[in-house]
């Protein structure tokens, strides 16, 4: 598994309200997407930067989904180009699901 957290800086800070409803209006992009396991949207502390933290089957799959049409509509949207770093996720605990994932 890998887990991916996107960046992208604001020209001026979003408050939770206005970030929740950013969010939801992309959430059902991401329903499906192949791969995908988890995508946790964020709001950095000074509201100046929002992003995500995905988990992933693979980092083929995160790789598949950023691509340049991906990296196009989120600049259009959020007015920055996103940073993306990768993390490899040998083991997740899920209190959801009551398991243990590993690779």
């Amino acid at each position: 598994m890998i887990t991916s957290i996107t960046k992208f800086k604001l020209s001026k800070p979003v408050t939770q309200e206005e970030a929740k409803n950013i969010f939801l209006s992309t959430a059902p992009k991401y329903r499906d997407l192949p791969g995908l396991i988890r995508k946790c949207y964020v709001i950095f502390d000074d509201g100046y930067a929002v992003g995500g933290i995905y988990l992933w089957n693979s980092r083929k799959d995160a790789e598949a989904a950023y691509t340049e049409s991906w990296k196009k509509f989120v600049s259009e949207k959020y007015g920055s180009e996103p940073e993306i770093t990768y993390l490899a996720t040998p083991v997740v605990v899920d209190n959801v699901a009551k398991e243990i994932i590993f690779d």
